[in-house]
């Protein structure tokens, strides 16, 4: 074995190491008796230079030896060819393998002459013309894995060649990671195409309408390595014997001649079938697939084989991978899979795995594919097979910060690239990065990739930094993406690399934009001062609460409300607990509270809705029917009246809280959140009359009435916000034979104490019952029997009690008694004939009379959710004026939903299509406009804001981004409302 230890000193100059160099050199006519030739002074350089100077080397003199009388012409090439050089010893000095090579196919360094070393576009074209024999027709057997195995490793080594040039010749043009991945891809995908080709031959059938060859991982991502198993899935014709013929036959000649082809991806792995029809793969997807195959599937892209049958798959796959993530539990379950993937590399080996380990190439690909499959449903722009294509997707999208993007991106192609040089080394198949102690190692692969010695460091020890820069980087943001802030990594830096001083700490609250950081400075303090165990925690949670306030429209309002929730709840025992262990709670509750002043004062009192922010199906889990029952059930077992009010504010601000945190996360739409918030109110409405029912009972010793409450307006059409109020009418009649005053005075105590009740001061949004739409208004009695009512509406009645009418519908007390009022209701508001020319007129004349008068003075009626123009009162005078005209003989217009009331009408030809789609867009989202009004600032508010943070919050909770500008949200809106206010202009006032 050649002695390394004693380098010859004159060719040590030149990098080399092998005390052969010098007999090397002289044999290659480069070296005579003084030392270096001058003619060869450029190929020496040239050497010095490469990642390898023995390795390459070594190479050349083997190819010398192998055809020595072509040795003259590689040596001119050599020399005056300084493209050519740079490849072919870029090549040399990387890979021992492709030495290997060029050693038994000592011509083949003529492929790297040209203009370009490699052409992917020809790939498939130059193996085919490899495997046809002297008549044309294509070699089968052994023969055809033979010519394969060594036209492929001739197009690597051109790849290689164009990758590694540049590091030898600086200067040469050199491909971007990406390039050569995509060349490799290309590369693998040529070897499939002939693969199949020979298969038909063998095989004597067609591939056409026979078999697909769908292509999976790296490979279906355009992202493989030098090294890699190639994962398919087969799709089948008809003839799956046939087809499974094809399959195999293609995959063992191109696993003996080029690479691994891995089917165990396909349903049921292993153990399934081979090759399954389109119908096969579908019902397998449908009803038995696992979340992480569809994971696998964003990748799967048609290859080889019939073209149509692999686009049929890709258009019946596309659909079940974008909704994949609609399934239970689907991010516990992928970030469950990774955690297992992780386990499953050695503890020897995990600082340095780049592919499985902590901080490697599967926490950047399980994030990106976790963050695809869960926006990706509603964002075309995000469903790229390719890792690196989707990252920068996410970024633009605004789903990941554009820093945290191209710090992520830059890592990973940083990861592949070391990957990439690993395995040229042999062409082996590795992950497993160097160990630290292994220098020779570590400079080599420094040099492959273009590291050089800085900082008085060598470049091993500059490579070895940056790789673990780069992992400690990316297993940040993997944390990041999966939604778990980085407790336990912070905890575990030491105390003194935290700590900052006033001016430093007070410098980086500035720059992540927070408007007085020496507020939020005392904030910090506050919250980490002593050495309680508390204390200890809230410090390592800071960082990244800092972080993730930054990011929202108030850092320091959130800061100000994480601090006093934090005082609130010092003592519950698993406040911290949850924040610490569960990150996507920390990452929800620092939007909520950057976002909305509604949720901190709700959260001090409510605090147990803090542990529905980790499991979005629970906090939005509970239909309103089950927080009906819940809370009435509740008020029913208090002991009396102030016990039963006090509960049921409880359960109506837990309610209000869940629903809160659910609209502003984007997990409820507006429908549902509508219907919610006035279930709960119906619920509390409930619970009080039934208590203040039974006390006045109880105290009379009889029960002269029965009492029904009808919801009213926003009530009865189950569409309250979250500051809404809640209009009702009360109707009573008597009982056990007692006098229509009796009755009267009765009923009117019990409504009397269950608007007091709930009327009363509260820190929380007010409950206020509002009768003021009962005949007579505020001057009317606030109870009357039923047949009151009937005689004033059929004598006094006017249209515009008609009009409010529409919205009445049962909602507590007696249900008999209720559906009688219901039922007399209707002909008053569904008025035979409809309305006459004078009435409509007049519903008219109230409308316009009520925008000039209600509209506050000053204010913007673009920006109105209520009054304005295209607002909430447009749609719904509109609606109501269509039902009053017409739901006499229309049955589905018979209903107290805007919405339900908006849908019947193009069925009926009282609207077209558009319009109806115009006034139902302008509704939903001026409802939800004013709803955001309310969570933002706490109050209940029907005009936007027109700048500010109050502006940037709205849009924030409309589902606008931190880097979008929030006026496009002021222009959306107006252009939704201005375009619905013409359809209200036709269809109320033209008809």
């Amino acid at each position: 074995m050649a002695d390394r230890s004693r380098p010859t000193a004159s060719a040590a100059r030149y990098g080399f190491t092998d005390s052969r160099a010098e007999e090397q050199l002289r044999a290659a006519g480069w070296w005579d008796a003084t030392g270096p030739s001058a003619v060869a002074a450029d190929v020496l350089s040239a050497l010095s230079r490469a990642a390898d100077p023995d390795l390459a080397l070594r190479g050349l003199d083997r190819i010398r030896e192998a055809d020595g009388a072509g040795w003259a012409e590689l040596d001119q090439a050599l020399r005056e060819n300084r493209t050519f050089r740079g490849r072919l010893l870029g090549a040399l000095g990387t890979s021992s393998a492709l030495a290997d090579f060029l050693a038994a196919n000592p011509r083949t360094w003529h492929s790297l002459t040209g203009k370009k070393s490699t052409d992917p576009a020809r790939y498939a074209e130059l193996l085919l013309e490899k495997v046809r024999g002297p008549d044309g027709t294509l070699v089968t057997g052994h023969e055809a894995e033979q010519v394969l195995r060594s036209a492929y490793r001739e197009l690597i080594l051109g790849i290689a060649a164009a990758d590694l040039g540049h590091l030898v010749e600086p200067g040469l043009e050199h491909p971007h990671y990406a390039e050569v991945a995509s060349q490799l891809t290309r590369l693998a995908e040529a070897a499939l195409i002939v693969g199949v080709a020979v298969a038909e031959a063998e095989v004597g059938a067609k591939a056409e309408d026979t078999l697909a060859v769908i292509a999976m991982g790296k490979c279906g991502g355009r992202e493989l390595n030098y090294v890699s198993d190639v994962d398919v899935i087969f799709v089948g014709g008809a003839d799956l014997t046939v087809a499974t013929r094809l399959a195999s036959t293609m995959m063992r000649i191109v696993g003996n001649a080029c690479f691994e082809v891995d089917a165990a991806l396909r349903p049921e792995g292993k153990s399934g079938a081979l090759v399954r029809t389109l119908e096969g793969h579908a019902g397998y997807y449908r009803k038995w697939a696992k979340t992480w195959e569809f994971q696998a599937l964003l990748k799967a892209r048609p290859v080889a084989g019939d073209a149509e049958l692999g686009r049929e798959y890709s258009e019946l796959v596309a659909p079940l991978v974008w909704s994949a993530a609609d399934r239970d539990n689907f991010v516990g379950e992928v970030q469950q899979m990774r955690r297992r993937v992780e386990g499953h590399v050695p503890s020897e080996h995990a600082e340095r795995e780049l592919k499985l380990g902590r901080g490697g190439l599967r926490d950047v690909e399980f994030a990106v594919q976790l963050l695809q499959l869960v926006h990706g449903r509603i964002d075309p722009d995000l469903r790229s097979p390719s890792t690196m294509e989707a990252l920068a997707a996410l970024g633009e999208g605004g789903y990941v910060g554009r820093q945290d993007a191209a710090e992520l991106g830059a890592s990973y192609e940083f990861l592949r690239t070391v990957e990439h040089r690993l395995q040229l080394r042999r062409l082996r198949r590795t992950h497993l990065f160097p160990e630290a102690s292994d220098t020779a190692e570590l400079r080599i692969l420094a040099r492959a990739i273009g590291v050089r010695p800085a900082g008085g460091k060598s470049a091993g020890e500059v490579l070895l930094a940056e790789f673990r820069r780069h992992g400690q980087g990316i297993r940040k943001l993997h944390e990041k993406l999966f939604y778990r802030p980085l407790l336990q990594s912070v905890a575990n830096v030491p105390t003194e690399a935290l700590r900052l001083t006033t001016k430093q700490a007070a410098s980086r609250l500035a720059a992540l934009g927070y408007a007085a950081p020496d507020g939020a400075l005392h904030h910090i303090k506050a919250l980490t001062a002593g050495v309680s165990r508390r204390a200890a925690i809230q410090h390592a949670l800071l960082p990244v609460l800092l972080d993730l306030l930054a990011d929202t429209p108030d850092p320091d309002r959130g800061l100000l409300s994480y601090r006093k929730v934090s005082e609130a709840l010092e003592e519950t025992p698993w406040y911290l607990r949850v924040l610490r262990d569960e990150g996507a709670v920390v990452e929800r509750l620092a939007f909520l509270l950057g976002t909305s002043r509604l949720v901190p004062d709700l959260l001090a009192r409510a605090p147990e809705v803090l542990q529905l922010l980790g499991d979005p199906a629970r906090l939005t889990g509970r239909t309103p029917a089950e927080v009906a029952t819940s809370l009435r059930a509740a008020v029913r077992r208090q002991p009396g009246l102030n016990a039963s009010v006090a509960a049921a504010r409880s359960l109506r601000r837990h309610e209000m809280l869940r629903v809160a945190c659910a609209d502003l996360l984007g997990l409820l739409e507006v429908r549902r959140v509508c219907e919610a918030l006035s279930s709960v109110w119906v619920a509390v409405l409930q619970g009080a009359l039934a208590t203040a029912n039974r006390q006045r009972q109880t105290e009379l010793g009889r029960t002269p009435a029965a009492i029904a409450v009808i919801g009213m307006g926003r009530l009865g059409g189950a569409e309250l916000g979250y500051g809404s109020d809640a209009d009702v009418l009360f109707v009573c009649e008597p009982t056990g034979g007692v006098s229509d005053a009796e009755a009267v005075r009765f009923a009117s105590s019990v409504a009397e104490t269950v608007r007091q009740m709930l009327g009363a001061p509260s820190p929380d949004p007010a409950l206020v019952v509002d009768a003021d739409l009962r005949p007579e208004g505020r001057s009317g009695p606030l109870v009357r029997t039923l047949e009151s009512y009937r005689a004033y509406y059929a004598r006094w009645g006017e249209v515009w009690e008609a009009q409010a009418l529409l919205r009445a519908r049962f909602i507590a007390g007696d249900a008999d008694l209720g559906e009688r009022f219901i039922a007399m209701l209707d002909p008053v508001r569904y008025p035979d004939g409809g309305l006459d020319a004078a009435r409509v007129r007049e519903i008219r004349r109230i409308k316009a009379r009520v925008e000039t008068e209600r509209m506050p003075k000053g204010a913007d009626p673009t920006r109105h959710t209520k009054l304005g123009r295209g607002g909430l009162a447009d749609v719904e005078w509109t609606v109501q004026l269509l039902q009053l005209r017409h739901a006499h003989e229309v049955g589905a217009l018979r209903t107290t939903s805007t919405l339900e009331a908006l849908a019947a009408l193009e069925p009926a030809g009282l609207a077209a299509a558009a319009e109806v789609e115009s006034l139902t867009e302008a509704w939903l989202l001026a409802t939800r406009v004013r709803n955001a009004g309310m969570l933002v600032r706490g109050k209940a508010v029907d005009e936007i804001p027109s700048s500010g943070r109050d502006l940037t919050a709205v849009a924030r909770v409309l589902g606008y981004t931190s880097d979008d500008d929030p006026g496009e949200f002021l222009d959306t809106y107006r252009r939704i409302t201005r375009r619905a206010h013409t359809v209200v202009e036709r269809l109320f006032y033209e008809n």
